[in-house]
């Protein structure tokens, strides 16, 4: 048996990836794994895997490294996942000792939400220091897991014959709730899930349903949005969008559990992402198009690169400018006014994840990646 921990700053104990898929995995094969997370405040043991974590994320990083290696010194791993830069650097020391070290990226760093803060001016110099850290960081590292390919630069570039994988965000059938629906001529539910914001692309729906509303006014249009607003400046700017367009049969919902999740929008025809189209959004694959697939939803997704390279979204789905919104009506109409294209798509995304896009294709290289990984 050997001891696996995982360190995490900025993800939940109790997050999809790391948690309900790869802790899990690892659980079942017989291994001894425990999460450390800053993010919020529990001890205790769920489903076989040890939680240690703290509400420290907005403290300082000496605090969090200090509370990285204490876990480290306390579990003493054979193999240390970490999936931020700082809890690579905090397990340096226990390195030299006895583990190995797996940086984990699944997020493009730095993203622009690290440099907000900033004036104008100084951006610059912090993307430049915080690129440094996430090199020092790959440095330290003995392997890496992409999440993606277009995560790959910096560090696979840099640092070439470190081992790695490609590990997708594949969701495993257990979390899914298929509900592959007959669209109704008469009417339809759009949905919008996740982070309620101008980046990830709220606007861009409203404006794609006001369109609709004009060009098919007879059609009966209901929208269920689950999800919250991080900010006040978001939450601001969502209230002036709902006082815009006083539409309604209008439903918003908290943020679902990761377990609920597909049975938080089983009622929805449609489900969107229409984030807008910058550097580092091209860079990411908005994962939960895999359970919208999973769960028989056709999707209509803001063109990404990421999106493009990793997901045959033709198979259930379009992908859009997400500012054209007379386009975006028209695929919408065009489901209504072709039910088998629309019932083609939804079982199509249900095939599709059950040949090519769950968790059971990728659960066997992960766990052989880890064990070779052990020392």
């Amino acid at each position: 048996m050997s001891k696996i921990l995982f360190l995490t700053t900025a993800h939940q104990y109790n997050d999809d990836r790391i948690f309900h898929h790869q802790a899990k995995e690892l659980s079942k094969r017989g291994e001894q794994v425990k999460i450390c997370s800053l993010c919020s405040d529990y001890k205790g043991i769920i489903d076989g895997i040890e939680i240690e974590s703290y509400p420290i994320l907005q403290q300082s990083s000496e605090l969090k490294i200090k509370t990285f290696q204490e876990v480290c010194r306390s579990f003493q791993p054979d193999c240390i996942i970490c999936s931020e830069p700082l809890a690579v650097i905090a397990s340096e020391s226990f390195k030299k000792d006895k583990g190995s070290i797996i940086y984990d990226i699944t997020e493009w760093y730095p993203s622009m939400r690290m440099l907000r803060p900033y004036s104008f001016f100084m951006k610059f110099f912090h993307a430049v220091k915080f690129f440094m850290i996430q090199l020092y960081a790959g440095y330290l590292s003995d392997y890496f897991i992409f999440g993606e390919s277009t995560k790959k630069f910096p560090l696979a570039y840099f640092f070439p014959f470190k081992k790695n994988i490609i590990l997708p965000y594949f969701p495993d059938d257990a979390y899914i709730f298929k509900n592959i629906k007959k669209l109704d001529p008469d009417k339809i539910t759009l949905c919008y899930t996740g982070q309620i914001s101008k980046e990830k692309g709220i606007e861009n729906f409203f404006e794609a349903i006001g369109r609709l509303r004009r060009n098919k006014p007879e059609l009966e249009i209901s929208i269920l949005i689950i999800g919250s607003s991080r900010t006040e400046k978001d939450e601001k700017y969502f209230n002036n969008l709902l006082n815009k367009y006083r539409w309604e049969n209008i439903r918003i919902e908290k943020p679902a559990s990761f377990e609920t999740f597909t049975r938080a929008y089983a009622e929805a025809d449609i489900c969107f992402d229409l984030r807008e189209m910058t550097y580092e959004n091209h860079h990411c694959l908005p994962i939960k198009i895999f359970y919208y697939a999973a769960s028989g939803k056709p999707v209509i997704y803001t063109d990404l690169k990421a999106t493009r390279l990793h997901v045959d979204v033709s198979e259930f789905g379009f992908l859009v400018d997400p500012e054209d919104s007379g386009s975006i009506a028209d695929i919408i109409v065009g489901y209504v006014d072709d039910p088998e294209l629309y019932e083609k798509h939804a079982s199509g995304g249900r095939k599709a994840f059950e040949e090519k896009y769950n968790w059971n294709i990728i659960r066997d290289s992960f766990v052989d990646f880890i064990k070779q990984a052990v020392r």
